[in-house]
């Protein structure tokens, strides 16, 4: 299991709450890209977190992995960077996102607890 401690949530993170998207990046995200971004660092990291049909656990939030870009492990576990999407897959899914249902934005703060399964 991937583990990760939510250490940092920018001040934009909010604004995305009605599109339901969510940008994950590691410690050392850039300064323009923290605004926008919960700031997560990794306890444990398998080889393959990210994987369809598996979960993801915000705190006690738990969702399920619809859908999956191509380079998204590997930005995960080089940069600890994902867009997480709450809603239905698009036809094309960018190279980096991920798509998870239910599709409601999780409850985040300081501190909370991902879990990839």
């Amino acid at each position: 299991m991937t583990k990760s401690v939510v250490k940092e949530i920018g001040e934009l993170v909010p604004t995305f709450k009605e599109d339901k998207i969510l940008i994950l990046f590691g410690p050392q995200a850039p300064k323009e890209l923290r605004e926008m971004a919960v700031i997560h660092e990794f306890e444990n990291l398998d080889e393959e977190p990210l994987k369809q049909g598996g979960t993801m656990q915000f705190g006690d939030e738990h969702f399920t992995i619809t859908a999956i870009g191509e380079l998204a492990n590997q930005n995960f576990k080089e940069l600890g960077h994902v867009s997480i999407y709450f809603q239905e897959p698009m036809d094309e899914v960018l190279p980096g996102a991920v798509f998870a249902a239910p599709y409601s934005f999780p409850n985040i703060i300081e501190g909370t607890v991902i879990a990839v399964k």
